[in-house]
């Protein structure tokens, strides 16, 4: 591995994630083609999953692939499904070497790429800047090991922990520039995900705005009873933008029908022994339904329900320099806890102020998302 190597694999990790939030279920991959020194192609992974990276920068490349270097941040697929395998593509290029970041555990390629490549003749290293691309990777790796997205946990809260005054008042506790960070985070991710309670209270749009990106996240709402207003914001856009609803497996048949016919989609989950939906559930239900990265925004109870299960994986705090007091809702529901140490903790990614705020990032212990 040389300086050069690293240098053209930072640049494709640079590439693929233009595709994050529009190319799932598919991973957002980026390739760089290098010959003699100068770059010949680029390419990432184009919206809705296809055509994949590598077929893009060869195609810009051309006849200049011959002899070249590629970099690929995920290993080249090598079965066929609605594209022909990358793996063969770049040896019908004439690639002569190829530097991955990261082998696909994808059960259909999983080494299958590499060895193609291999059997070619081509030189195959793996391994260069593998700790970025598992940042990048995250959504799709947590969906292909554990069958879920990979979650990211937002909280926009005061100075003392609360998110509204008691009237249920919030608008606005952070400042322009936080609230444009949410927006570029939901544009990163495949979801936005809230609880039925902020759906019924706050009726959010939740979509990205102000940024001149033309894409939309899928809309979730986790409701177990489906008693959301059909007159608020996401019924009247529902048939535009997509929403999806989980909902548990006694929610009136009526109401399941009556958004299935507002062009939502419907999906039944289990609940827990409170009643409320199983969080593991949820997450193993929109993993299933293609979803690498979702972004979660509340509210406090189904926060908390995610934190308890454990099934989050980044968690963003913005705090403000407010003071609202006990009287206020709090960021988070009950946890349950009775001693510190059974409490999830994580660990500081990043920290830094976003004008009059202060932006926190926290990863869970045993991840490398940022």
């Amino acid at each position: 591995m040389t300086t050069a190597d690293q240098r053209h694999m930072r640049h494709a990790l640079t590439l693929g994630a233009r595709g994050l939030g529009r190319c799932w279920p598919n991973p957002a991959v980026g390739c760089v083609i290098v010959r003699d020194g100068r770059i010949v192609g680029r390419g990432w992974t184009q919206p809705g999953g296809r055509p994949h990276a590598e077929a893009v920068a060869l195609a810009q490349a051309g006849k200049a692939a011959r002899g070249a270097t590629a970099y690929v941040t995920l290993e080249p697929c090598a079965h066929t499904g609605k594209t022909p395998p990358c793996a063969d593509a770049l040896v019908a290029a004439g690639i002569a070497r190829v530097v991955v970041a990261l082998r696909d555990p994808d059960p259909r390629v999983d080494g299958g790429g590499l060895s193609r490549l291999r059997a070619a003749g081509l030189k195959v290293e793996v391994g260069v800047c593998a700790r970025e691309a598992s940042v990048s990777h995250a959504g799709f790796l947590r969906r292909i090991r554990d069958g879920r997205p990979m979650v990211t946990l937002k909280l926009a809260s005061s100075f003392d922990g609360r998110i509204a005054t008691q009237t249920g008042d919030s608008q606005w506790i952070t400042g322009p520039a936080a609230r444009r960070l949410v927006h570029l985070e939901r544009a990163a991710h495949d979801a936005v995900l809230v609880g039925g309670g902020t759906a019924r209270d706050d009726d959010p749009s939740l979509t990205v705005r102000g940024l001149g990106i033309s894409h939309q996240p899928v809309r979730v709402v986790a409701s177990t009873r489906l008693d959301l207003p059909r007159d608020g914001s996401l019924a009247r856009t529902s048939r535009q933008l997509p929403v999806w609803l989980l909902h548990g497996a006694g929610a009136d048949p009526d109401r399941v029908a009556a958004w299935t016919d507002l062009g939502a989609q419907c999906l039944s989950v289990h609940s827990g022994a409170d009643g409320h939906l199983d969080p593991t559930s949820c997450l193993q239900a929109l993993g299933q339904a293609g979803l690498t990265r979702v972004f979660c925004e509340g509210g406090g109870q189904f926060a908390a329900a995610l934190l308890r299960a454990d099934q989050v994986d980044r968690l963003i705090g913005f705090t403000a320099g407010v003071a609202i007091g006990a009287e206020g809702r709090p960021s988070l529901g009950s946890m349950g806890l009775k001693a510190l140490r059974d409490a999830p903790r994580f660990h500081l990614s990043d920290s830094r102020a976003i004008e009059g705020d202060v932006l926190h990032v926290w990863l869970r212990r045993d991840a490398d998302q940022s």
